[in-house]
C-alpha cells in the first residue's frame, strides 16, 4: 500500500521507511514557530524543563504580532519576554516591530519554509504552510518549549482526506470561496485531526495566495493539516526564496484516503460565512443586501498581494459607504512598502479606508477595529466566533477580499458585480512613491538545491 505525501513527510522526518495512519511518531522539525501570545508560555515551559539553551538558533522563529505595536502594557510585557528570550538565546529568525508581519505570510515570504518540511508552531494556522508542500500543524506552548529544546515532537499520523477540485472557476469565486464551501459541506470538525489533501484540475488556476488561504482555514474543518501538491506555480514561487535544500514529496497512486471529496466548481458562487461558525456558509446571492458597519481586508487567510490588489480594483475611484468602516492591513513591511510604491495604499485612503501596519489586529478582537455590541462586520479573516472581534453580541461575516471591498463600498454585504465603472489596476506612482528607493533584489540562487519527485 502506499503513502500519502503527509505520510512520506512524516515517515522521513522520523526516520522510517514508511508511516501509517494512527502511529505515534517522534519525529525531527525544520522550524520551530511562536508568537507574542504563545511565546511567553512556551519560554516558561522551556525554562521549567531544566533546558538552558534551544537545540538550533536557526530553526526558530518568533513573531510579535497578534498585540503589536504594543496596545497596552500587559501586550508589551509579552514581547519584552519575547525579545530577551530572542537576545539571550541568539535566535536568528526574531522579527522585530517595523521588520516583521503576520507570521503566516512573512514566513513564507522569507523563505522559512519550504516543500517537504515539517514545521510546528504555537498558533492553529499553522497549517497555512501546506500550500508550499509542508506538514504543518498548530501545537500547544507546552510542545513548542519542548521542541525548541530538543528539535523534536511526536505526533499521532493522520488520516487524510483527498479533496478533489475540477471545473473552471467562475468569475469573482477564489480560493476562499472554495474553502469556505468545502467547510461549509463538511462542517467545523468534518476533517477532525485528519489532513486535506487539496487537488484536482482547478488548482492549476489557482495562485499561491489562494492556495494560502485555503491551506490557512483546513484547520476551521479541525484538520491536522492541509497540503497541496507541488507543481510549477509552488516551485516559482520558493524558487527565489529557497536558501536551503529541500525535497518534494507526492502521494502514490495506491494511497489509501479515509475519504475522497470531488467538488465541481463550475456553478459556485462567491461564499458566505454567517455567525458564528466559519462552517455557516451561504451563497453570496442568498444573504446579499445585510447592512454592515465594518469591513476588514487581511489577516494571515487574506493579507497578501493578490488580496490587496482585487480590494484595490474595486475600490479605485470609489468611496467607502459613510456609515461602514474599512480596515486594510497588508500581511508584511514588505507588502506595506510595496502597496505604497505601486499605489494601492492610495486608493484604500482616498476611498475612505484605513491602511494600517501589518498586525493581526482585528482578526482575534486584539486591537484596530474591536466592535461594539450589535455591530456587524464583513472579514477576510478565518474565524466568526461569538465574541472572536469584539464584544459577544457583535457580528462577523467572512468572504474573499473581492465581495469585502465591494460590500465596503456599498454599505451591505454586496456583489462584485454591482461596483460601476470598475477599471483595470493601472497605477501612475504618486509624488511620494516616486521619492522611494527601488525595490531591493535579492538573488538566492546561490546553493545548490535538492529536489526529489
Amino acid at each position: 500500500m502506499g503513502m500519502t505525501m503527509a505520510e512520506k513527510i512524516l515517515a522521513a522526518h522520523a526516520g522510517l521507511d514508511e508511516v501509517h495512519p494512527g502511529q505515534f511518531v517522534m519525529a525531527r522539525v525544520d522550524l520551530v514557530l511562536a508568537n507574542d501570545i504563545t511565546a511567553p508560555i512556551a519560554i516558561r515551559e522551556f525554562y521549567r524543563i531544566g533546558v538552558q539553551e534551544v537545540w538550533d538558533r536557526d530553526r526558530i522563529a518568533l513573531v510579535p504580532d497578534h498585540f503589536t505595536p504594543n496596545k497596552d502594557i500587559p501586550s508589551a510585557r509579552q514581547c519584552q519576554v519575547m525579545r530577551e528570550f530572542a537576545r539571550q538565546q541568539g535566535i536568528r529568525w526574531y522579527f522585530e516591530v517595523g521588520r516583521a508581519g503576520i507570521e503566516h505570510v512573512l514566513l513564507p515570504e522569507k523563505g522559512l519554509v519550504l516543500p517537504g518540511d515539517l514545521v510546528v508552531g504555537a498558533d492553529s494556522h499553522t497549517c497555512t504552510y501546506g500550500a508550499l508542500g509542508a506538514f504543518a500543524t498548530g501545537m500547544g506552548s507546552t510542545d513548542i518549549a519542548v521542541a525548541m529544546a530538543t528539535g523534536e515532537v511526536w505526533l499521532r499520523v493522520p488520516e487524510s482526506i483527498r479533496c478533489v477540485y475540477f471545473g473552471e472557476l467562475p468569475r469573482w469565486v477564489s480560493g476562499k470561496d472554495l474553502i469556505l464551501y468545502t467547510i461549509g459541506q463538511i462542517g467545523v470538525d468534518g476533517a477532525r485531526y485528519q489532513v486535506m489533501e487539496f487537488t484536482g484540475p482547478t488548482l492549476a488556476q489557482l495562485s499561491m495566495d489562494d492556495r494560502f488561504t485555503m491551506a490557512n482555514m483546513a484547520v476551521e474543518a479541525g484538520a491536522k493539516a492541509g497540503l497541496f501538491p507541488v507543481d510549477a506555480v509552488t516551485l516559482k514561487y520558493v524558487a527565489s526564496r529557497a536558501t536551503r535544500p529541500y525535497q518534494v514529496y507526492s502521494s502514490d497512486p495506491d494511497a489509501r484516503y479515509e475519504q475522497v471529496l470531488e467538488y465541481d466548481v463550475r456553478s459556485l458562487e462567491p461564499q458566505v460565512a454567517l455567525p458564528h461558525s466559519p462552517a455557516n456558509v451561504r451563497p453570496l446571492s442568498q444573504v446579499h443586501g445585510i447592512p454592515i458597519d465594518q469591513v476588514v481586508i487581511g489577516s494571515c487567510t487574506n493579507g497578501r498581494w493578490s488580496d490587496l490588489q482585487v480590494a484595490a480594483d474595486l475600490m479605485n475611484g470609489q468611496r467607502v459607504h459613510p456609515e461602514v468602516r474599512c480596515i486594510v492591513i497588508p500581511g508584511t513591511q514588505e507588502l506595506f512598502l510595496r502597496a505604497v510604491r505601486e499605489g494601492l495604499a492610495e486608493v484604500f485612503v482616498e476611498a475612505g479606508a484605513v491602511f494600517s501596519m501589518p498586525t493581526c489586529g482585528p482578526c482575534l478582537g486584539g486591537h484596530l477595529g474591536v466592535l461594539a455590541e450589535g455591530e456587524r462586520c464583513l472579514s477576510t479573516t478565518n474565524r466568526n466566533f461569538v465574541g472572536r472581534m469584539g464584544h459577544p453580541k457583535s457580528e462577523v461575516y467572512l468572504s474573499s477580499p473581492a465581495v469585502a471591498a465591494a460590500s465596503a463600498v456599498l454599505g451591505r454585504i454586496a456583489s462584485p458585480d454591482e461596483i460601476p465603472s470598475r477599471r483595470l489596476f493601472h497605477f501612475t506612482p504618486s509624488p511620494v512613491a516616486s521619492l522611494l528607493p527601488p525595490p531591493l533584489h535579492v538573488d538566492f540562487w546561490e546553493q545548490e538545491r535538492i529536489i526529489r519527485f
